[in-house]
C-alpha cells in the first residue's frame, strides 16, 4: 500500500522509489504483485508517463485509510485509555480564513493535545472537494454552497463583500462604493479553472450590478491580489474581514446598495471518519456555532 500510494502521488516510478528509499525494480515488482492480488491494473504505464487507472483511483482513498488505521493502531498502544488521538489534514485558502482558522486550531490543541493537525494552504473550494473525496484531506475551509452529494458542509461565518482599490483611485476616499461605478475598471480575480468560491461570488455580484468585469489579472492568493491592487493593476472584491490586512497603497471600501456575502464553511466527506475528525467537528460547533444567514 505504501508503494502504491507513493507511485500514485508521484506518477513516476523513479521518483516514488527515491521517496521510499528503495530501488525501482523492487518497487515495480511490488506494484505488479499488488495488481495480481487485486485482479486489476492500477496504473497505465508508457515510456513517457504513468497514470492511475479507474481501479487505481478507486483504491487510493482506501489505501490511505488502511495506512492511517495502522498508524493509529500503533499509537493506540501508547495513549492512555479515553484520550482522543489521531491525525487530521485541514485545507484552507489563506488569509481569507483568518477569522476561522486560529480559534479552531487553538481550541483543538488545548482540548485534544494528542490529535496531530496538518494544515494544507492555498486550497481552493473545488480542489478541496476533490481532496476530501479522495481522502487527501479530512476537513477543509470552503466557500458555500458546495455542489457535491459526497461532501457535508456547515456554515461558519458570513462576511459582506467590499472592494479593494488603489489609494489613488477616484473612489478610494468614499465611505461606500456602488459596484456599478466600477464597471469600466480592470478586475483581479482568482482563475476560473481554480474552482474558487470567491471567483463565483465576484461574477455574481458584478452581474447583479449590471456588468461583466474585465479581468486584467488572475491570481489565487488573496493577499497577493491586494498587493497587485496596491501596484495599480486593478481592483478586487473581497470580504470585509480582509480590511485589517490591506497593504500600503490600497484601501478597503464597503459596497453600497444590496449586500453580497461570502459564506465561509467547513466541509468533510460523507464517508465515516475517524474519532479525531468527529471530535474536531463537535469542537467546531462549540467554538464557531452556525450563524443565522443574512439574505
Amino acid at each position: 500500500m505504501e508503494a502504491f500510494i507513493a507511485v500514485a502521488e508521484e506518477l513516476h516510478f523513479g521518483n516514488a522509489a527515491v521517496k521510499l528509499r528503495m530501488a525501482q525494480s523492487p518497487l515495480s515488482q511490488t506494484i505488479r504483485k499488488l495488481e495480481r492480488s487485486l485482479g486489476a491494473e492500477l496504473f497505465v504505464r508508457s515510456t513517457r508517463s504513468v497514470e492511475l487507472t479507474t481501479a487505481g483511483h478507486a483504491l487510493l482513498p482506501h489505501a490511505r485509510e488502511v495506512l492511517e488505521q495502522l498508524r493509529i493502531a500503533a499509537q493506540a498502544v501508547k495513549v492512555p485509555e479515553g484520550r482522543v488521538y489521531g491525525t487530521l489534514a485541514l485545507g484552507f485558502t489563506g488569509v481569507l480564513n483568518h477569522l476561522s482558522l486560529p480559534p479552531l486550531t487553538r481550541a483543538l490543541r488545548k482540548t485534544y493535545p494528542d490529535i496531530e493537525l496538518t494544515l494544507v494552504g492555498r486550497v481552493m473550494t473545488q480542489d478541496a472537494m476533490h481532496q476530501l473525496d479522495s481522502g487527501v484531506l479530512d476537513l477543509a475551509f470552503v466557500g458555500l454552497p458546495v455542489d457535491s452529494t459526497r461532501i457535508n458542509a456547515r456554515l461558519l461565518a458570513q462576511e459582506a463583500f467590499g472592494v479593494v482599490l488603489p489609494t489613488e483611485h477616484p473612489l478610494a476616499s468614499k465611505s461606500a462604493v456602488d459596484l456599478a461605478d466600477l464597471a469600466d475598471d480592470p478586475f483581479i480575480t482568482p482563475p476560473l479553472a481554480a474552482g474558487s468560491a470567491l471567483y463565483e461570488s465576484t461574477m455574481r455580484a458584478c452581474a447583479d450590478a449590471g456588468f461583466y468585469p474585465h479581468v486584467a489579472q488572475e491570481i489565487t492568493d488573496p493577499y497577493m491580489t491586494m498587493m497587485l491592487v496596491a501596484a495599480g493593476i486593478g481592483v478586487t472584491l473581497l470580504p470585509e474581514g480582509i480590511a485589517a490586512f490591506v497593504p500600503p497603497g490600497a484601501v478597503y471600501v464597503p459596497l453600497s446598495g444590496k449586500p453580497h456575502f461570502m459564506n465561509h464553511g467547513l466541509a468533510w466527506s460523507v464517508r465515516p471518519g475517524s474519532l479525531a475528525r468527529e471530535a474536531f467537528l463537535e469542537l467546531s460547533e462549540t467554538v464557531l456555532p452556525t450563524p443565522k444567514i443574512t439574505m
